[in-house]
């Protein structure tokens, strides 16, 4: 490691000594521009993943039609939904005789979050996506199935049934 970041420094170093004798201010503003470059094309590169909050499209993994909810309201507070978080979202998309239509108010349980959720064992669990399960006001499920990996954290808020229902309990 500390050979890459000495290669590194010392190419850097070379480039502006030698632009230096040419030309005063335009070749060193000319290497620090390059060195720049690379470090923002670097945390380009790494995306930030964050709370769920409000107009985040999360997608529906269970059999109640609807394929893709907005969410409009976290039960959580003012930072957003996490892991095993209730939301109150919109309806965006839904295929057209199903239990929920389009434009319907919904609750839901975030099953899956793109950001880390650190477990006491030193385990980090993230998803690619953000996705949830439709309920109704009451705490019932709509769907009957649970499709995708669903992480065991849901039995401390007590949605057993999800934990029941899902296909791979991570």
């Amino acid at each position: 490691m500390s050979a890459f970041l000495k290669s590194k420094c010392s190419s850097v170093g070379r480039g502006m000594m030698g632009s230096l004798g040419n030309n005063l201010y335009g070749g060193a503003t000319s290497s620090i521009e390059t060195v720049a470059r690379t470090s923002r094309s670097d945390a380009v590169c790494q995306q930030i993943r964050t709370f769920i909050q409000m107009r985040t499209n999360l997608k529906v993994v269970d059999n109640s039609e609807a394929k893709q909810v907005m969410c409009i309201q976290s039960h959580r507070g003012k930072k957003g939904a996490r892991l095993r978080d209730m939301i109150i979202g919109s309806v965006k998309e839904a295929q057209p005789r199903g239990k929920v239509k389009k434009e319907d108010v919904v609750y839901g349980v975030v099953v899956r979050a793109a950001m880390k959720k650190g477990r006491k064992d030193g385990i980090e669990v993230q998803f690619d996506d953000n996705a949830i399960v439709i309920m109704n006001n009451k705490g019932e499920l709509i769907g009957t199935r649970v499709f995708g990996p669903v992480p065991h954290e849901l039995r401390k808020k007590k949605h057993l049934k999800i934990l029941a229902l899902a296909e791979h309990i991570v």
